[in-house]
């Protein structure tokens, strides 16, 4: 998680099919979750960034629904997604045996250090997933619907998405973002996962952070994030035969790739940079050198 301010507010919730459900983050990065409730019991797909929000969630499924959380789907390691394993006690996380080593080897000294700075996640206790898989799918079934989970590695190695068979609704955790965010992955499995997605025959994709993308939206949306893609991977290869690269990159802003600053709750200018100097050092091994050397946070 990086060293953003958190706010204070309520999630957003809406129903996107007969007992499917999104809940959206109002404190940080538009981070979304995912619930499936059958008729004894539910499953989370990702929890999010904050406990209290985490709580609002399971608040929902116990008071509202009047089931208990028997599953949580982890879609990815990251912090945002994962820190509320703990608030479903007796649950079952479910992830990519990825998912469980990242979190095991990086996730405790990442929980304590932002224990240090933020009294929000005194009360956190990191939980990793109990059952994983690797290749090929896992199904589950969830009352009348079928939870199919397969790899959607790019954003990170360890990620995967959750699909309601019945609904064509996709769970694609940071797969799909309104920015593809590409620190933690890699630029090529993003491109082949982002492919994938569009000839899935969705209805709907739930995004690891922002709005639902819809049927009529997605294709733009998938062609829009190519198109980013191929623009900083242009710029990176560009800057590379120059002797102080970062010089060029660091004018090379989100606009000129064609995204909006204003994503993700204006986080996009500051999550494009970083993809800009993390693929320059995947593709050039090196971070991007500048005239000046004060530059690199």
């Amino acid at each position: 998680m990086h060293d953003y301010a958190f706010g204070v507010g309520m999630i957003q919730r809406e129903r996107v099919a007969d007992n499917v459900y999104f809940f959206q983050s109002d404190s940080y990065a538009l981070v979304t979750a995912g619930v499936v409730a059958g008729p004894q019991w539910a499953v989370v797909i990702d929890t999010l960034p904050t406990p209290d929000e985490t709580l609002n969630i399971r608040e929902y499924v116990e008071q509202e629904l009047g089931v208990p959380v028997r599953f949580v789907i982890n879609t990815h390691y990251h912090a945002d997604h994962t820190w509320g394993n703990c608030f479903f006690p007796g649950a079952t996380v479910i992830s990519h045996r990825l998912c469980r080593e990242l979190l095991s080897s990086k996730g405790q000294s990442s929980l304590e250090a932002a224990k240090k700075q933020n009294i929000l996640f005194r009360q956190v206790e990191l939980v990793l997933p109990h059952m994983t898989f690797d290749t090929g799918e896992l199904s589950l079934k969830v009352g009348k619907k079928t939870l199919r989970l397969s790899s959607l590695p790019g954003h990170s190695q360890d990620g995967i998405g959750v699909l309601i068979e019945e609904d064509r609704v996709l769970f694609s955790g940071d797969a799909f973002m309104p920015l593809p965010y590409i620190v933690d992955g890699d630029i090529e499995l993003q491109i082949s996962t982002l492919k994938l997605i569009s000839k899935m025959g969705l209805e709907n994709v739930v995004q690891g952070h922002g709005d639902i993308v819809l049927r009529g939206e997605i294709e733009g949306a998938v062609k829009e994030n190519l198109n980013y893609l191929s623009a900083i991977r242009k710029a990176v290869r560009k800057a590379g035969r120059r002797k102080y690269p970062w010089d060029v990159l660091e004018e090379v802003d989100v606009e000129s790739c064609g995204k909006s600053r204003v994503l993700i709750g204006g986080l996009a200018p500051d999550l494009h940079i970083r993809n800009l100097k993390a693929l320059y050092k995947q593709i050039f091994g090196v971070t991007p050198a500048a005239s000046d050397y004060e530059y690199y946070d």
